[in-house]
């Protein structure tokens, strides 16, 4: 069994095959879909995602760092009344990015620590966006390490130092469709990470995995990680596949 720890199925690109989607990724082995939440405009069609696949999809609840703008509060207020409301999978997918734009840089920082407390709160794993900010995310996971902080840096493509650094924080790296990028340096990389500081992840529909690069990605696309993993650490899917997924339930709990 494959779990993939990072998906945005719910999104339009999915609403005419999304039953497909499933079922082909169940044909690969993918029996697990983790939910990250954007903002509260698609909070609705998440949650129903969720109860259209139960035991299947599974939702976050958060603040996507590129989502914090003006009215960056009233989002928030809508994340604590959701998590106050019912039990969700992790807070996520929260942290900074500053590829785009860096306006609300302050305001990031703001929703992020706040978001980090409500995990706290609820003893909820995290799920970190980090773009041209992973020293910065990972400084401020550190200033939380002693008060039991965890989670996932989502879409990992940093350097080993930084690996090492979110592993000594208790953080898993999550792995996808980068990994097979000729030129993403990751393999590299992960040559030097033991498995079981790893989870995979598709980021559907973002970051389609080659063969099918610069395409929708889907989950049933897992395998080519999957594969591609095996092949950098030397070991056989199989055991790619239950170590990741023992990684992930410890994470979220199961």
């Amino acid at each position: 069994m494959i779990v993939d720890t990072h998906c945005h199925l719910y999104l339009n690109e999915f609403k005419e095959d999304i039953a497909e989607v499933i079922k082909r990724a169940e044909a690969e082995g993918v029996h697990k879909f983790y939910l990250p939440a954007i903002d509260s405009s698609e909070i609705e069609n998440m949650l129903l995602l969720e109860t259209k696949f139960p035991g299947k999809c599974m939702a976050m609840m958060g603040l996507h760092p590129c989502y914090v703008k003006e009215n960056y509060l009233e989002e928030l207020a809508v994340v604590k009344t959701w998590l106050a409301k019912r039990k969700f999978a992790a807070v996520g997918e929260i942290g900074l990015d500053f590829y785009w734009d860096k306006t609300f840089v302050n305001q990031q920082y703001e929703a992020f620590r706040l978001q980090i407390e409500l995990s706290l709160q609820y003893n909820l794993p995290i799920v970190i966006h980090t773009r041209d900010a992973m020293q910065e995310c990972i400084d401020v996971v550190k200033e939380y390490k002693l008060k039991g902080i965890k989670g996932i840096f989502h879409c990992f493509g940093g350097t080993i130092e930084n690996a090492n650094e979110i592993i000594d924080a208790g953080f898993y790296l999550g792995i996808g469709g980068v990994l097979t990028y000729k030129k993403s340096g990751l393999a590299e990389v992960l040559d030097k990470i033991d498995l079981k500081h790893i989870v995979l992840e598709t980021d559907s529909p973002y970051l389609t995995p080659v063969p099918f690069r610069g395409k929708r990605n889907e989950s049933s696309y897992l395998k080519y990680v999957v594969e591609k993993l095996a092949e950098v650490k030397k070991v056989s899917v199989e055991e790619v596949a239950a170590i990741t997924t023992a990684n992930a339930e410890k994470i979220f709990g199961l």
